[in-house]
């Protein structure tokens, strides 16, 4: 019900502020769908299908990332991030899903082919020059690895939704100027300074129209940075200040209810702790990538994201091999499995 309330409030909202400005919502729209049919889709195939179903979605991920080669069209924005947009996100929720799939299996030979799997991803991420990509798909396995030793998911989610809320406030401290400037500088280096502009100007932005913004889809008219670009693509490389320029800090606040949900619907779910645990890095990866980037705004991306939210929460039918040393599920008056 809180999923539902919330996708619902982003789409209401994204009509408002349409409405008010002349702006487009499609985009947000289609987003919120996405994510909601991904969802529902991965609740259904991980409760069939435990472990096929993550594999089915990592390697569909992978085929998507390497067969559309301009996932993320206009300017690339990169140096040392890499490609910052769809193709990142993508391998870097590959890598996840196929991670989730070796926790869930019950052989040794399954859980070490579907890990080889996700280091081949990272591989195939670097092959490709996505230095974000390869760094996401990594500590993802890392992640994954470590989570056989947590024995309470809480304080590991807690641990995601901490670094999420650290990664967005630098980037909202960057163009406010409430970093040092030899730390400024150095981020600005690395994030370059076209993108460092473009959120300068969704700061104006957003101190001219705090409430409303000025509309969905209307950043690129609306932004002299944007419409200076030689290849202008109408947004400013982060999902963050895109909602707080085009619909104001009320978008902003539902764009982080929406991720503290999946957090949440995390926490809550009867999957063992090390499922749990290694999606919730896959999508806090995501969340990191679309901060600085507009991965979001490709619908592959929040359709990967709500297919392995709704993998790592589904109830399998069959019966799930525990993980060792970890706990299977919430306790004390948590979801019962």
């Amino acid at each position: 019900m809180a999923g539902t309330v919330i996708l619902a409030a982003c789409a209401s909202w994204s009509l408002i502020t349409a409405a008010a400005r002349d702006g487009r919502p499609e985009g947000v729209l289609l987003a919120v769908l996405a994510v909601t049919a991904g969802y529902a889709a991965g609740r259904i195939g991980g409760a069939l299908l435990p472990v096929g179903a993550p594999c089915a979605v990592a390697l569909a991920g992978v085929v998507l990332a390497v067969a559309v080669p301009h996932l993320a069209p206009g300017p690339r924005l990169t140096a040392p991030l890499g490609h910052t947009g769809a193709t990142a996100a993508l391998l870097a929720l590959s890598a996840g899903a196929a991670c989730c799939g070796a926790w869930a299996g019950g052989a040794p030979a399954v859980r070490v082919a579907l890990r080889l799997l996700a280091a081949v991803i990272a591989l195939i991420a670097a092959v490709r020059g996505s230095v974000a990509g390869c760094v996401a798909c990594a500590v993802v396995l890392l992640c994954s690895l470590a989570a056989g030793r947590v024995r309470r998911r809480g304080a590991g989610i807690a641990g995601l939704g901490l670094g999420a809320g650290l990664v967005t406030g630098l980037s909202w401290a960057v163009p406010g100027g409430f970093v040092p400037d030899g730390l400024a500088a150095a981020l600005e280096g690395q994030l370059t300074s076209h993108r460092v502009r473009l959120w300068a100007d969704a700061l104006e932005l957003l101190r001219r129209d705090p409430a409303l913004g000025v509309g969905p889809g209307r950043f690129g008219a609306s932004s002299p940075t944007a419409a200076g670009s030689p290849v202008p693509d109408g947004r400013p490389h982060s999902a963050v200040w895109q909602q707080a320029a085009e619909q104001g800090l009320v978008g902003v606040a539902l764009l982080a209810a929406a991720f503290c949900w999946l957090l949440y619907a995390l926490w809550r779910s009867p999957r063992p702790t090390p499922v749990v645990l290694t999606a919730g890095a896959a999508l806090t990866g995501l969340a990191a990538i679309a901060v600085v980037g507009n991965a979001l705004s490709f619908t592959a991306v929040p359709l990967g994201a709500g297919l392995l939210a709704g993998l790592a929460t589904a109830r399998p039918f069959a019966a799930e091999s525990p993980a060792r040393g970890a706990d299977a599920g919430p306790r004390k008056g948590r979801l019962p499995r």
